[in-house]
């Protein structure tokens, strides 16, 4: 069969394989996080793999806040200020995790998914994983149930669909988002990124948007990165994507309407970039920059893909 999908037997910790046995191109997925550890293609025999990620889950599960590298972003994302935000005229100060002085990346970045299904076709392999919120947080006391549905397919695409229900008696508040980091060998000020948006959000001194929007045509065309120091949030034309390049690599990332909002962040070691998907802009809690309110007993989805070639 030209796909495969496989579970590693450290059922503790499971590791999922998505491949396509063709043309060799793999992703590696941990229920850890339904974090994506891994997704490469071969080129001239050699196994490139275009993701930072870790040396196993137990690793994952120590580091995640260290960077959060592709970590779920969910039921927030980004910076919420102060980790307070208002909603139906009463106030919420999430528990979980600060930076400073702000709450970072939601709840669900360490979560352990559970396996649903794997299987295998001529035509994709794929994984769907699901995690079940309880309202554990005294910040956000709204459980819901998730989905992820991972998917290997032809021309070396994984797709990435979140999907979410719940039944409180009223819409609760909610933001989608990931949060990977993406090698393409060297440094990033080797690379040329490309993405469909002129207009950035403004942020304040602690990365929390002013409410203003910023012309910035920078990156409708390919552009180096080299000196440039990003953690900014763009907003996507429609339909639009974003591209990285290195060499005789290229990544494409393809979101769908779903996830408006490009945040584009760079690190001081400088050897990978996140590139992230998300719903709404970070604090849309309080400043409802694409905040969503999630009707009861209602499937949302969210995708995202990631496509790598040769050039």
């Amino acid at each position: 069969m030209r796909f495969s999908a496989t579970v590693s037997a450290l059922q503790s910790e499971p590791v999922i394989q998505l491949a396509d046995n063709n043309n060799h191109c793999k992703a590696e997925i941990y229920a850890f996080g339904s974090i994506l550890n891994h997704f490469s293609i071969q080129i001239e025999g050699n196994s490139v793999n275009c993701i930072d990620g870790f040396e196993s889950p137990q690793q994952a599960a120590r580091d995640i806040r260290g960077a959060f590298k592709s970590a779920k972003i969910s039921p927030f994302v980004c910076r919420l200020h102060k980790g307070t935000y208002t909603f139906n005229q009463e106030n919420y100060t999430i528990q979980k995790n600060y930076l400073n002085e702000h709450a970072l990346h939601g709840l669900l970045y360490d979560a352990h998914f559970t396996i649903d299904q794997i299987q295998a076709t001529e035509k994709e392999a794929q994984v769907t994983l699901s995690y079940h919120y309880k309202g554990t947080d005294a910040g956000y006391p709204f459980p819901f149930q998730m989905q992820i549905i991972w998917t290997l397919s032809d021309k070396h695409q994984l797709r990435a669909t979140t999907r979410i229900i719940h039944q409180n008696q009223v819409a609760i508040p909610y933001a989608d988002g990931w949060h990977p980091y993406f090698s393409l060998g060297g440094k990033v000020d080797d690379y040329q990124l490309q993405f469909d948006a002129d207009t950035q959000l403004e942020f304040d001194e602690t990365l929390i948007p002013t409410g203003k929007k910023l012309a910035d045509t920078r990156f409708l065309t390919p552009r180096s990165l080299e000196g440039i120091f990003l953690d900014n949030s763009f907003v996507l034309k429609e339909n639009g994507s974003c591209t990285l390049y290195y060499n005789s690599l290229k990544l494409t990332v393809t979101p769908d309407e779903a996830y408006p909002i490009l945040q584009v962040y760079t690190p001081p070691h400088r050897n990978s970039i996140a590139i992230e998907n998300l719903s709404g802009a970070p604090d849309n809690f309080n400043n409802q920059i694409g905040l969503l309110n999630l009707v009861p007993n209602k499937w949302y989805e969210f995708t995202t893909a990631f496509q790598l070639s040769s050039l």
